[in-house]
């Protein structure tokens, strides 16, 4: 079986995403961000892929919920401060302004987290089997990593790129035990990636492995809504440690658990993207396909 073919075996649901979308879209969103001064048109990106106009709005619509155009507008930065809430508004009160009922409802509704001892983490994974498989996910090659208590990686590889992928994340933890087990980690996988099964009836149950301060920076992040954002001084605040911005940049960096606990919504003060650690243009992708499901 191929990676373009798995499948979740617990549920005989294809999470595949169709065709090569990703792919695709990487390379538009590529050009896009290059050629932002000329803003190339769509007959212009179609000719440099090899596609028909169509079959690429088709391709980019189905895979972000938005037209190129409008895919484009939601990672400018423009609508990156929009989406701090430059009206000054503390992140609850604007939470509310949208119709949540608290900045932490989305995630809520399907992770359930909790975070090792300092002691677990002291070991550097001595003591911890992790069982891990690669998926494919709507933003690429996606690394999944599980303990018996729940998700504790999660990592993006590029076409080739497997075990420097794996190499990166085993790092953090190099006394645990490692296995390979796509079998137990499809289901993660599936779930991650569907919104439709994100629910309360069935939290995706989370688990964080890092210092003290690490898992303050990470929880915090939980609690952004899905189409908002937050800077890291924001964060410092929230924490407690309002002179750790920087501090808090690097805990961000070192979130094991991309997309879930959501280190793509942290950007800079003036709204710029800044860092990833699995590149810009993935966070672009993560926040575009974001606003599509806004």
């Amino acid at each position: 079986m191929t990676l373009a073919q798995q499948i979740d075996l617990s549920r005989g649901t294809d999470i595949t995403p169709e065709g090569s979308d990703y792919e695709t879209v990487r390379q538009v969103i590529e050009m896009l961000t290059l050629d932002y001064q000329s803003q190339p048109s769509l007959d212009d990106i179609a000719e440099r892929l090899g596609q028909s106009p169509t079959q690429l709005q088709k391709t980019f619509t189905r895979w972000a919920g938005l037209s190129p155009k409008a895919f484009l507008q939601a990672v400018t930065l423009d609508h990156a401060k929009r989406l701090l809430g430059r009206e000054e508004l503390p992140l609850l009160e604007t939470s509310l302004e949208l119709g949540l009922s608290g900045p932490g409802r989305l995630h809520d509704l399907f992770v359930t987290h909790e975070a090792m001892s300092p002691g677990e983490w002291k070991a550097r994974g001595a003591g911890l089997t992790i069982r891990y498989g690669y998926h494919p996910s709507p933003f690429g090659l996606s690394l999944v990593m599980i303990t018996d208590r729940g998700l504790a990686g999660l990592a993006f590889a590029e076409t080739g790129g497997e075990a420097a992928c794996f190499d990166d994340m085993a790092r953090r933890w190099p006394n645990a035990k490692y296995v390979e087990d796509s079998e137990a980690t499809a289901s993660y996988a599936a779930r991650v990636f569907h919104p439709e099964r994100w629910s309360a009836e069935e939290p995706l149950r989370v688990v964080l492995i890092g210092s003290d301060f690490q898992i303050r920076v990470w929880q915090s992040l939980l609690e952004i809504p899905l189409g908002r954002a937050v800077t890291y001084s924001d964060i410092a605040q929230k924490i407690g440690q309002p002179t750790a911005s920087r501090a808090v940049g690097a805990a961000v960096g070192r979130n094991p658990i991309s997309f879930v606990v959501p280190c793509h919504r942290a950007l800079g003060k003036s709204g710029a993207l800044t860092g990833y650690h699995w590149g810009l243009t993935r966070k672009r992708a993560m926040l575009g396909w974001e606003a599509g499901k806004t």
